[in-house]
This record gives structure tokens, C-alpha cells and sequence, in this order.
């Protein structure tokens, strides 16, 4: 077992997206992408106030990543050109290819009351860019809740071990080997290690209180992400406050160059230039319903 150390520490900053709805943008759009390959980006929403998420996410496209799409809180309502429409409500998932290119909406199915969630974009490899897209929800019923000890942890994708436990979540996915879990820590001042595979991206982001991360004890706030080195294979945790939760993501990095305009995320400029061209033309993907 060998004990990761804290790299970076990433404030999340205000933002907003789609029609104005808010958001903290925890990480990606500016700055060196690679240092957190295979991830591109991650988002917070949520607000009591529907203003602040009304307008939700019209019509628009994507190409060349996936998405997870995690509703704590709330109801969205998912539509793309295939036809597809997608009912998240809160403890759901979505995870959506967008492959070649889709078009798609998330709008809001609530007028009042909080909206809360994440939304996190996870690379494609090269050679599966332009696959066709795809798109699946994933019911909060169906993904797996393991207790023990003071954690509560919901598995959405990839494999860990947390403290002699194996966690499996509902997702696998080639090449990056996503990891997601969502992790609340009853109880502070208990360390905790949780084994990874070696040589991955490891990302974890506190949402509810504090945590303290590695041999130095690095603490990580509300509202912070701590990027951790690619060597070694375990996170060592220990929160700080009661009821501490946390979203941890580890993924293995793509190696390959990253090259973003708005939405879409290809290898070269050229093809971003080729997904502009396919999207006026209105060949990127079929019209949206």
C-alpha cells in the first residue's frame, strides 16, 4: 500500500451555464487539462431558488466525451435528437455517450423546491470519438448503497476497496475505468483508506463539510477539490466534521492530446474545426425533436 499525496487543491468557482442556470464550476475550461485526464470537467448545481435553475440547459450539441449527470436533489428532464427523454430524479444517474454527436436538452421538471447535483464530462479515447451515440438513466434503486462502519458509500461506477470492503459499482466503462462513488462519513476524526489502481487520476471533492487527505493531512473544504498524485494506489481519509460527504472519481489517464471548444472535445483543432462545419450544416446529428 502505497499513500497518495495532495498535488492541487481547486476552488470551485461560481458560474453559470445553459439559460442562466448557476453553478460552481469545480474544475476544467481553462488551464492544463491533461492534469486531470481522463476527466474534463466537473459541475455543482443547486439552489432553493428556481431562478437559478429554471432556464435549465436548452437544445445544444456534444461530440467526442461522455456525461454523468447526478441528481441529488430534484428533477430533470433529458430529451435528444434520437428521440430519447429521460426522467432524473433525485438519486438517478444519467451517463450519455456523445460519441459522434448528439443534440440534446436538460430542463428542469420542477418549479419550486431544490435542485442539487452533478454534472462531471469523462473523455473518449481517439479511436471511439465517433462512435454512435448513446445514452442510458440509471434509476437510484438500481445502483448499490453498501453501510458499514460510519460510511454510507453509492456506487455508481468502477471498483475500490474501502476499509477491507469491495465497492462495485453500476457502471464499467473501457479505457478510462471510471471510478464514482459518492461517500458520507458519519463520523469525524476516523481514518479511512481506500485502494485504487495504481498510476490513475484520483480526484475527490468535499460537498459537506471537511476533510483532512495523505500522510500530511492536507485539509480539503466545502467547495474544494483535491487532485492527488498519479503514483501510488490509496487515499487515505479522514474527515474533519460530522456528516462529511464527498464525491471521489478516479479514471486512467488517456495519454492523448485534448483539444476543447465549447462542446465538443477532440485530439486536434482540425476536427474541431470538422465538428463546427458538421454542426452548421446540420450533419452532426439529426434534428432535434
Amino acid at each position: 500500500m502505497r499513500v497518495k499525496t495532495v498535488e492541487e487543491v481547486v476552488i470551485a468557482r461560481p458560474s453559470s451555464d445553459g439559460d442562466g442556470v448557476k453553478l460552481l464550476r469545480v474544475f476544467g475550461g481553462s488551464g492544463d487539462p491533461a492534469r486531470f485526464d481522463p476527466f474534463l470537467m466537473m459541475d455543482e448545481f443547486g439552489s432553493f431558488d428556481p431562478n437559478d435553475y429554471i432556464g435549465g440547459f436548452p437544445a445544444h450539441p456534444h461530440r467526442g466525451f461522455e456525461t454523468i449527470t447526478y441528481m441529488l436533489e430534484g428533477r430533470m428532464e433529458h430529451q435528444d435528437h434520437m428521440g430519447n427523454v429521460g426522467d432524473l430524479k433525485s438519486g438517478d444517474v444519467q451517463w450519455m455517450t456523445a460519441g459522434s454527436g448528439i443534440i440534446h436538452s436538460e430542463m428542469p421538471k420542477q418549479t419550486q423546491g431544490r435542485m442539487r447535483g452533478f454534472q462531471v464530462w469523462l473523455n473518449l479515447p481517439a479511436y471511439s470519438k465517433m462512435q454512435s451515440p448513446a445514452y442510458s438513466d440509471i434509476p437510484s434503486s438500481q445502483i448499490p448503497v453498501m453501510r458499514f462502519h460510519d460510511v454510507t458509500a453509492k456506487l455508481i461506477a468502477g471498483s475500490a476497496v474501502l476499509d477491507d470492503q469491495v465497492l462495485q459499482g453500476t457502471v464499467n466503462r473501457p479505457d478510462t475505468e471510471p471510478v464514482y462513488l459518492d461517500l458520507m462519513f458519519a463520523t469525524a476524526s476516523i481514518a479511512h483508506d481506500i485502494v485504487l489502481a495504481a498510476g490513475t487520476t484520483v480526484l475527490v471533492y468535499v460537498y459537506e463539510g471537511s476533510v483532512a487527505l495523505g500522510d500530511a493531512g492536507t485539509t480539503v473544504k466545502r467547495g474544494q477539490l483535491a487532485r492527488l498524485q498519479r503514483s501510488g494506489d490509496t487515499v487515505l481519509l479522514t474527515a474533519l466534521e460530522d456528516d462529511t460527504r464527498v464525491v471521489l472519481l478516479s479514471g486512467k489517464p488517456l495519454g492523448e492530446p485534448i483539444v476543447q471548444y465549447g462542446p465538443f472535445v477532440m485530439n486536434t483543432r482540425q476536427q474541431i474545426e470538422q465538428a463546427l462545419d458538421d454542426y452548421r450544416r446540420g450533419t452532426l446529428a439529426t434534428r432535434f425533436q
